[in-house]
Protein backbone atom coordinates (compact mmCIF):
# COMPACT_ATOMS: atom_id res chain seq x y z
CA UNK A 1 0.00 0.00 0.00
CA UNK A 2 2.73 2.66 0.80
CA UNK A 3 4.70 4.18 3.99
CA UNK A 4 3.95 7.36 6.15
CA UNK A 5 7.76 8.34 5.38
CA UNK A 6 9.65 8.87 2.00
CA UNK A 7 12.53 6.67 1.06
CA UNK A 8 15.75 7.23 0.24
CA UNK A 9 15.33 7.43 -3.44
CA UNK A 10 12.89 10.24 -3.31
CA UNK A 11 9.02 7.70 -3.76
CA UNK A 12 6.67 8.48 -1.94
CA UNK A 13 3.62 6.06 -1.89
CA UNK A 14 1.53 7.62 0.96
CA UNK A 15 -0.14 10.12 -1.57
CA UNK A 16 -2.18 9.47 -4.20
CA UNK A 17 0.25 11.42 -7.07
CA UNK A 18 3.87 11.78 -7.31
CA UNK A 19 5.36 14.97 -5.20
CA UNK A 20 8.49 16.29 -6.18
CA UNK A 21 11.21 15.59 -3.17
CA UNK A 22 12.00 19.09 -1.40
CA UNK A 23 10.19 21.32 -3.15
CA UNK A 24 8.56 24.11 -0.69
CA UNK A 25 6.67 25.70 -3.63
CA UNK A 26 9.05 27.90 -4.37
CA UNK A 27 9.12 28.61 -8.30
CA UNK A 28 8.66 29.71 -11.55
CA UNK A 29 5.45 28.96 -12.89
CA UNK A 30 3.59 29.67 -16.51
CA UNK A 31 0.57 31.69 -16.04
CA UNK A 32 -2.15 28.83 -17.08
CA UNK A 33 -0.73 27.12 -14.05
CA UNK A 34 -1.30 30.31 -11.97
CA UNK A 35 -4.73 30.47 -13.64
CA UNK A 36 -5.54 27.22 -12.98
CA UNK A 37 -4.27 27.15 -9.44
CA UNK A 38 -6.42 30.03 -8.85
CA UNK A 39 -9.73 28.36 -10.22
CA UNK A 40 -9.19 25.73 -7.62
CA UNK A 41 -11.18 27.63 -5.14
CA UNK A 42 -9.22 25.43 -2.20
CA UNK A 43 -10.10 26.76 1.37
CA UNK A 44 -6.29 25.46 2.72
CA UNK A 45 -4.17 24.85 -0.70
CA UNK A 46 -1.52 22.28 0.25
CA UNK A 47 1.35 23.80 -2.67
CA UNK A 48 3.38 21.04 -2.79
CA UNK A 49 0.83 18.61 -3.45
CA UNK A 50 -1.20 20.47 -5.72
CA UNK A 51 1.89 21.42 -8.27
CA UNK A 52 2.96 18.17 -8.60
CA UNK A 53 -1.01 17.10 -8.76
CA UNK A 54 -1.15 18.98 -12.13
CA UNK A 55 0.86 17.30 -14.27
CA UNK A 56 2.37 20.02 -15.68
CA UNK A 57 6.38 19.89 -17.10
CA UNK A 58 8.53 20.69 -14.29
CA UNK A 59 12.39 21.49 -14.18
CA UNK A 60 14.58 21.17 -11.44
CA UNK A 61 17.45 22.97 -10.58
CA UNK A 62 19.71 21.55 -8.05
CA UNK A 63 21.77 23.52 -5.70
CA UNK A 64 23.43 23.42 -2.30
CA UNK A 65 21.26 25.18 0.24
CA UNK A 66 23.72 26.81 2.61
CA UNK A 67 23.88 26.51 6.28
CA UNK A 68 21.22 28.88 8.34
CA UNK A 69 23.38 32.49 9.15
CA UNK A 70 21.51 33.97 11.87
CA UNK A 71 18.01 33.00 13.78
CA UNK A 72 16.21 30.08 14.60
CA UNK A 73 13.66 28.69 12.32
CA UNK A 74 9.59 29.57 12.58
CA UNK A 75 8.40 26.13 11.84
CA UNK A 76 8.07 24.06 15.36
CA UNK A 77 6.81 20.50 15.82
CA UNK A 78 2.87 22.03 14.92
CA UNK A 79 3.61 24.07 11.94
CA UNK A 80 5.42 20.83 10.72
CA UNK A 81 2.56 18.18 11.83
CA UNK A 82 0.45 20.83 10.05
CA UNK A 83 1.71 20.50 7.08
CA UNK A 84 1.91 16.76 7.00
CA UNK A 85 -1.46 16.38 8.18
CA UNK A 86 -2.46 18.97 5.23
CA UNK A 87 -1.05 16.83 2.64
CA UNK A 88 -2.35 13.59 4.16
CA UNK A 89 -5.71 14.58 4.33
CA UNK A 90 -6.01 16.57 1.04
CA UNK A 91 -4.15 14.19 -1.10
CA UNK A 92 -4.51 10.65 0.05
CA UNK A 93 -7.24 7.99 1.17
CA UNK A 94 -4.84 5.74 2.59
CA UNK A 95 -5.47 6.36 6.47
CA UNK A 96 -9.05 5.46 6.11
CA UNK A 97 -8.54 2.26 4.34
CA UNK A 98 -6.23 1.56 6.57
CA UNK A 99 -8.71 1.63 9.32
CA UNK A 100 -10.99 -0.12 7.19
CA UNK A 101 -8.20 -2.83 6.52
CA UNK A 102 -6.84 -3.23 9.88
CA UNK A 103 -10.82 -3.80 11.32
CA UNK A 104 -11.32 -6.22 8.87
CA UNK A 105 -8.15 -7.91 9.89
CA UNK A 106 -8.93 -7.64 13.38
CA UNK A 107 -12.23 -8.95 12.90
CA UNK A 108 -10.61 -12.24 11.87
CA UNK A 109 -8.00 -12.13 14.42
CA UNK A 110 -10.43 -12.30 17.39
CA UNK A 111 -12.58 -15.09 15.70
CA UNK A 112 -9.99 -17.45 15.64
CA UNK A 113 -9.03 -16.46 19.15
CA UNK A 114 -12.78 -17.16 19.74
CA UNK A 115 -12.89 -20.55 17.88
CA UNK A 116 -9.23 -21.49 19.61
CA UNK A 117 -10.67 -20.83 23.23
CA UNK A 118 -13.96 -22.72 22.46
CA UNK A 119 -11.94 -25.56 21.27
CA UNK A 120 -9.92 -25.40 24.21
CA UNK A 121 -13.06 -25.26 26.70
CA UNK A 122 -14.62 -28.38 24.87
CA UNK A 123 -11.17 -30.30 25.01
CA UNK A 124 -10.36 -29.74 28.51
CA UNK A 125 -13.42 -29.37 30.20
CA UNK A 126 -12.90 -30.26 33.83
CA UNK A 127 -9.67 -28.89 33.53
CA UNK A 128 -10.40 -25.76 31.84
CA UNK A 129 -10.41 -22.41 34.10
CA UNK A 130 -12.97 -20.17 34.22
CA UNK A 131 -11.84 -16.17 32.97
CA UNK A 132 -12.47 -13.30 31.43
CA UNK A 133 -11.16 -14.82 28.31
CA UNK A 134 -14.63 -14.52 26.42
CA UNK A 135 -15.56 -11.32 27.64
CA UNK A 136 -11.71 -9.67 26.35
CA UNK A 137 -12.51 -11.47 23.29
CA UNK A 138 -15.85 -10.07 23.09
CA UNK A 139 -14.31 -6.24 23.51
CA UNK A 140 -12.02 -6.61 21.39
CA UNK A 141 -14.91 -8.33 18.18
CA UNK A 142 -16.81 -4.99 19.21
CA UNK A 143 -13.53 -2.60 19.04
CA UNK A 144 -12.71 -4.36 15.10
CA UNK A 145 -16.30 -4.37 14.46
CA UNK A 146 -16.27 -0.37 14.99
CA UNK A 147 -12.68 0.40 13.47
CA UNK A 148 -14.44 -1.59 10.06
CA UNK A 149 -17.31 0.22 10.41
CA UNK A 150 -15.46 3.54 11.21
CA UNK A 151 -13.19 2.70 8.19
CA UNK A 152 -16.21 2.90 6.02
CA UNK A 153 -17.64 5.85 7.21
CA UNK A 154 -13.78 7.53 6.32
CA UNK A 155 -14.73 5.77 3.01
CA UNK A 156 -17.54 7.83 2.11
CA UNK A 157 -16.91 11.32 3.60
CA UNK A 158 -13.46 10.76 1.69
CA UNK A 159 -15.54 10.28 -1.62
CA UNK A 160 -17.69 13.74 -0.16
CA UNK A 161 -14.31 15.38 0.11
CA UNK A 162 -12.91 14.62 -3.32
CA UNK A 163 -16.45 15.75 -4.65
CA UNK A 164 -16.23 18.89 -3.18
CA UNK A 165 -12.86 19.87 -4.08
CA UNK A 166 -13.80 19.96 -7.81
CA UNK A 167 -10.33 19.58 -8.95
CA UNK A 168 -10.18 19.02 -12.94
CA UNK A 169 -10.18 15.42 -13.92
CA UNK A 170 -7.86 16.19 -16.81
CA UNK A 171 -5.72 19.22 -17.49
CA UNK A 172 -5.41 20.02 -21.74
CA UNK A 173 -2.07 20.66 -22.49
CA UNK A 174 -3.14 21.54 -25.95
CA UNK A 175 -5.77 21.07 -28.29
CA UNK A 176 -5.11 19.88 -32.17
CA UNK A 177 -7.90 20.00 -34.62
CA UNK A 178 -10.44 21.16 -32.68
CA UNK A 179 -11.24 24.62 -34.39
Amino acid sequence: MGSWVQNSSGNQNFTTGQLTKNNTGFGLYDKQVIQLLRSLEDANPYLRGMISELGFPSAKIPYKQPARAAGKSSHNFYVNYDFAMQGIVNHSKLPLRMATFSGFILSGVCLLIALGYLAAKLLFWNDFQLGIAPLVVGVFLFASVQLFFIGILGEYIGAIHTQVLKRPLVIEKERINFD
